[in-house]
């Protein structure tokens, strides 16, 4: 199998948009929204494009990842720019092929040469521990409600970049997706079943739940 990586192109949008849907169905709760919060990050300032990279295969797009600007709070008073990455899709018959990392690696390799410090995301820390990122906690970073989430993985692009960093992590307010437009959107697809209780469900929740109050949290 021979892989493309390339930055995503106006003409891409709609396969793309297919294949986040395809990735994202049922996994974490029935149905997805995650290919209309591409639909619309596209045009938030936030929005990275040059980050904004497709997998293709054969001519045929296979995945992508996409990434916007967050900032961490510092308790020092400051605040820092990180990226957020995510949404990361690859289709499901293409899955376990070593793609997502494939992605996630190019990308990050293109950050670090924009000089952007640190990518922050919420995922699974059982696949992204794997990928390079560790716990936010290790640099004292929480979330908006000052909780230690095992949920919040960071990844330095430079060396002792988050040193200084620690504060609570707000992502751009493009990832608060509306429900009702996102529901709209989803009618242009092809009909799916939505389906509860499946094993990306389950553990989606046991993830959130794995998150602790950090109000004891001293400053330095």
């Amino acid at each position: 199998m021979e892989l493309k990586l390339r930055q995503e192109k106006p003409t891409d949008y709609q396969e793309t948009e297919f294949v986040t849907r395809e990735a994202f169905w049922n996994q974490f709760k029935p149905g997805c929204c995650e290919h209309y919060l591409l639909h619309v990050m596209r045009e938030n300032p936030a929005f990275v494009p040059e980050l904004d990279v497709v997998a293709e295969c054969d001519g045929r797009i296979v995945g992508n990842v996409a990434y916007a600007r967050g900032v961490i709070k510092g308790d020092n008073g400051k605040e820092y720019e990180v990226l957020t990455l995510g949404p990361l899709a690859v289709l499901p018959e293409y899955q376990q092929m070593g793609i997502g990392g494939q992605m996630i690696e190019y990308t990050r390799n293109l950050a670090r040469d924009m000089g952007f410090r640190a990518i922050i995301l919420c995922g699974d820390p059982n696949y992204y521990s794997r990928k390079g990122f560790v716990p936010a906690e290790t640099f004292g970073i929480r979330t908006p409600e000052n909780m230690y989430a095992a949920f919040l993985q960071v990844c330095e692009l430079t060396e002792h970049a988050l040193a200084k960093a620690q504060g609570c992590y707000y992502e751009a307010d493009v990832y608060s997706v509306n429900k009702v437009a996102a529901k709209e959107f989803d009618r242009q697809f092809p009909k799916k079943e939505t389906l509860t209780g499946t094993p990306g469900q389950k553990r989606f929740l046991e993830v959130i739940e794995m998150q602790r109050s950090a109000d004891g949290f001293k400053t330095q």
